[in-house]
């Protein structure tokens, strides 16, 4: 066996210290994370692999003779493993156990007094040696996620002449890697197909899946699935990879898959009833875009789990060293920051929210100010000329910084969040990466300041968005950039609400072209009903007769509607339904 090199050295002594002072040891990393290499570089250790055929015969035979020497139990993943783990517990003296997820959370009778040895991502350095050219480099880097499998499968699919510039080809292989060594936690060609699905939305709940109960639950089951709030979801960077090959083979099927994940968001956002959904929909709708730049920004392909806390009075040292290293990644004045810092601390010293590492040590923070008449000197720096016109509300974001890519990702998301929950957001920046950001979320776009404020020679700029409930859905749709599912659906109740203009501000019509304010949706249905009324085509006429009858005459149920134009039930409603699907798609034809 070739020699273990570079961080890996420190892991395997504190798996040799471990093995050597406690009797059961469970070593545990992400799929591909290079575990059984370390595992098989311990001395005077004998090892069964449960995951080969003769597993079975070679764990009686080590239970039968006594050992003086470690027992290592690889391959202990999956519900089928969990019984073999448990004889071992009885039968050998001295055990190692190597699983991807600990077996303290998926055992009830593992040994409290068990130790864990984590086997954590290598850094890019590492992950990339061999790699000739800087393009390779960086696609490994960002494919492997530091797991040593994936990088190998990419050098690999490099050296064999898989161009850098094509990451789909690319990610096939590593897809199919992942998707073999996940087979034995969860074998089945359906299952695997469900996984790309799973990859391609991002979170999905039973529905969405479409599998029915058992599978979703032996989905859940596998190493690389997470549960959250809105369903499973993929490690990464094992979910950014099997998009990506799923997009390469299947660029269709893909793109179909996406876009009714979205379109059911969007009907979820709209029935949404409490503030903690909506924000976890807005995020997931934000993800189902599809946008390259916001995926790039807010959904790396980098597994990352900080926490978030608003600072106390005992974290003003944690601030003052965050804001000026703010300062000076952005090129910024930090005198002046200290300042700001200063202001907003005694203004409000839970505006600042803190994100803080596995170790709780906060490696970032924002600045999120209540917007309003007690925050109003604290936030007119940054706003000036701008001040009063956006001083209705919200939150006002001044600062928002961390190092890491992946966690400041973490950080964005975790700003909407808040934003969602407070219904309105006010940004200053005079960061370029951020106003394009901004501006690619589709945010208000006020004006340039009329100071140079952080004396950097760039004026922070203003932008503003509502994040009401009821605007919500029409937000998202127009990021998406996709036709409004259900038109006619949502003509119908646009019909029925015409006269109320309040109503009329929430339709998710007012995403598409011709109808962007409720005025222009009130005018565009009078006038599209009433020219459907006068059409040449009968059937059309008709269904224009009965729009008109039922949503703008007196009030009338449908079958008085059908009596008074002498249509039988079943002729009214298919006239109807025709009506409705002829204005949506007049709705959404091109403007030309």
């Amino acid at each position: 066996m070739s020699e273990i090199h570079g961080s890996r050295r420190a892991v395997l002594e504190e798996l040799r210290s471990a093995v050597a002072a406690h009797p059961l040891v469970n070593l545990t990393g992400p799929l591909g994370s290079g575990k059984s290499r370390l595992a098989s570089a311990l001395d005077a250790a004998r090892t069964v692999h449960l995951d080969l055929p003769q597993a079975a015969a070679a764990l009686a035979g080590a239970r039968l003779v006594p050992l003086d020497g470690l027992l290592v139990l690889d391959g202990a993943d999956g519900p089928r493993r969990r019984e073999e783990v448990r004889g071992a517990l009885v039968s050998a003296a001295r055990l190692l156990v190597v699983s991807r997820r600990p077996l303290a959370d998926d055992l009830e009778d593992w040994p409290p007094n068990a130790v864990t040895v984590a086997v954590p991502p290598l850094p890019d350095e590492e992950i990339t040696a061999g790699v000739e050219s800087a393009e390779g480099r960086e696609l490994t880097a960002r494919l492997a996620g530091g797991l040593p499998l994936l990088a190998q499968a990419a050098q690999r699919a490099l050296r064999a002449g898989t161009l850098p510039h094509s990451p789909g080809a690319v990610a096939d292989l590593l897809a199919t890697e992942i998707l073999e060594r996940l087979g034995r936690e969860l074998p089945g060609r359906r299952r695997r197909h469900m996984l790309r699905l799973l990859a391609t939305v991002g979170r999905a709940d039973e529905k969405m899946l479409a599998g029915g109960p058992e599978l979703f639950t032996d989905l859940a089951d596998l190493s690389i699935v997470t549960r959250g709030w809105l369903g499973l979801g993929l490690a990464e960077p094992y979910r950014h990879v099997i998009e990506l090959a799923y997009r390469w083979r299947q660029p269709v099927a893909h793109e179909a898959a996406r876009t009714r994940a979205a379109g059911y968001r969007l009907t979820q956002l709209d029935r949404a009833q409490d503030s903690a959904t909506r924000r976890e929909l807005v995020e997931q709708s934000l993800f189902l875009t599809g946008d390259p730049l916001l995926r790039q920004e807010l959904f790396p392909a980098a597994h990352r789990a900080p926490c978030f806390r608003t600072a106390t009075d005992a974290d003003a040292g944690h601030i003052g060293r965050l804001m000026r290293e703010w300062a000076l990644a952005g090129g910024l004045d930090p005198g002046r920051t200290d300042r700001l810092a200063e202001r907003w601390a005694a203004e409000e010293i839970s505006a600042f929210h803190l994100v803080c590492d596995g170790g709780g040590q906060p490696v970032g923070l924002t600045s999120l100010l209540t917007i309003g008449d007690r925050t109003a000197d604290s936030t007119e720096p940054l706003l000036q000329q701008h001040t009063g016109e956006l001083a209705a509300g919200g939150l006002f974001l001044g600062a928002a910084y961390c190092s890491d890519r992946a966690v400041h990702a973490h950080l964005l998301r975790h700003i909407l969040r808040e934003a969602v929950g407070a219904g309105r957001l006010v940004i200053s920046t005079a960061s370029p990466d951020y106003r394009t950001l901004v501006h690619g979320l589709g945010f208000r776009t006020h004006g340039i300041v009329g100071e140079d404020v952080f004396r950097c020679g760039r004026p922070p700029e203003v932008f503003s968005s509502d994040l009401a409930p009821a605007q919500l859905p029409r937000w998202l749709a127009r990021l998406g950039g996709s036709p409004v599912r259900d038109v006619g659906e949502h003509i119908a109740k646009a019909l029925a609400r015409i006269r109320d203009p309040q109503a009329l501000a929430a339709s998710p019509l007012l995403a598409l072209a011709r109808t962007p304010t409720p005025a222009a949706l009130r005018g565009w249905l009078y006038e599209a009903v009433h020219g459907l009324a006068l059409s040449e085509d009968e059937a059309e006429a008709e269904a224009g007769r009965i729009l008109q009858a039922y949503y703008f005459g007196r009030a009338r149920t449908h079958h008085q509607v059908a009596r008074g134009l002498h249509l039988s039930r079943a002729t009214y409603f298919r006239r109807l339904r025709h009506g409705l699907d002829t204005l949506g798609a007049r709705l959404q034809a091109p403007v030309r």
